[in-house]
């Protein structure tokens, strides 16, 4: 078990939709030797994201449907790695923390999130809104379906690249509803935050500070997103069970 921890393969996924000053300030600061495979996967940016990222040497998906689970559901059969880190190459992930996640994982977990309310950590990024919203749902999660975070939502974390199919989490059933409610595209992180605490899976999580975005556009849709993602919550109470 000790030797396949050392020997775990490790895919950093940067999720990016014009983000061209985020990658060049951000990207030369990540350590390129801590990943088996970094793939740039490109929600079809239009301010030359994509061709920097190939001019750097880096491989680069440019995604068909727009969305991130699309964008995860689509990469995900070319992700080499047995742990996954997504990341956002816009400011708010702090690459230094990279090889902290990887070496946690390594000690056995499941999944382990780089939060932003843990210990010191802090957002600068949140407003009166999202900071409410990013308690709230934690809460929500804890209370709910036995969980032990601090922040459920954060893109910037590492897990098993198979808890995409233990957890079902690839399966368009998980969003269709909520999504055609609310006329919206939501992600995977929260569902797989969820899932993980109903599965009692061995999870944890380390401080990790949340800086201003460098550049590009804020895409966050606060209301759809945030009416998306508690409408999972609250139908996961009887949607989901893990298998026995």
């Amino acid at each position: 078990m000790e030797e396949a921890r050392t020997q775990m393969k490790t895919t950093l996924l940067v999720m990016t939709l014009n983000e061209i000053d985020g990658m060049k300030a951000i990207m030369p600061r990540v350590d390129r030797s801590c990943f088996d495979q970094i793939i740039v996967v490109d929600g079809g940016s239009s301010d030359g994201s994509a061709e920097w990222a190939k001019e750097n040497g880096y491989q680069v998906y440019v995604q068909k449907k727009a969305g991130f689970r699309h964008a995860y559901n689509e990469v995900w059969p070319l992700v080499e790695g047995d742990v996954v880190v997504t990341f956002s190459p816009d400011g708010n992930s702090i690459p230094e923390l990279l090889p902290i996640l990887i070496a946690k994982m390594k000690d056995g977990y499941d999944m382990v999130i780089a939060s932003r309310y843990l210990g010191d950590a802090r957002s600068d990024d949140d407003d009166i809104i999202t900071a409410f919203g990013n308690w709230l749902f934690t809460r929500t999660v804890n209370l709910l379906h036995g969980g032990h975070y601090t922040d459920v939502m954060v893109i910037f974390r590492a897990y098993r690249k198979a808890l995409a199919h233990e957890l079902a989490l690839d399966r368009e059933d998980a969003y269709e509803l909520p999504e055609r409610l609310f006329g919206t595209k939501i992600s995977w992180e929260p569902l797989l935050s969820v899932r993980a605490a109903k599965a009692k899976l061995r999870t944890t999580e380390i401080p990790a500070s949340e800086p201003a975005r460098i550049g590009g556009e804020r895409k966050l849709q606060i209301w759809r997103w945030g009416a998306s993602y508690y409408f999972q919550f609250i139908r996961e109470i009887w949607f989901w069970s893990p298998v026995k």
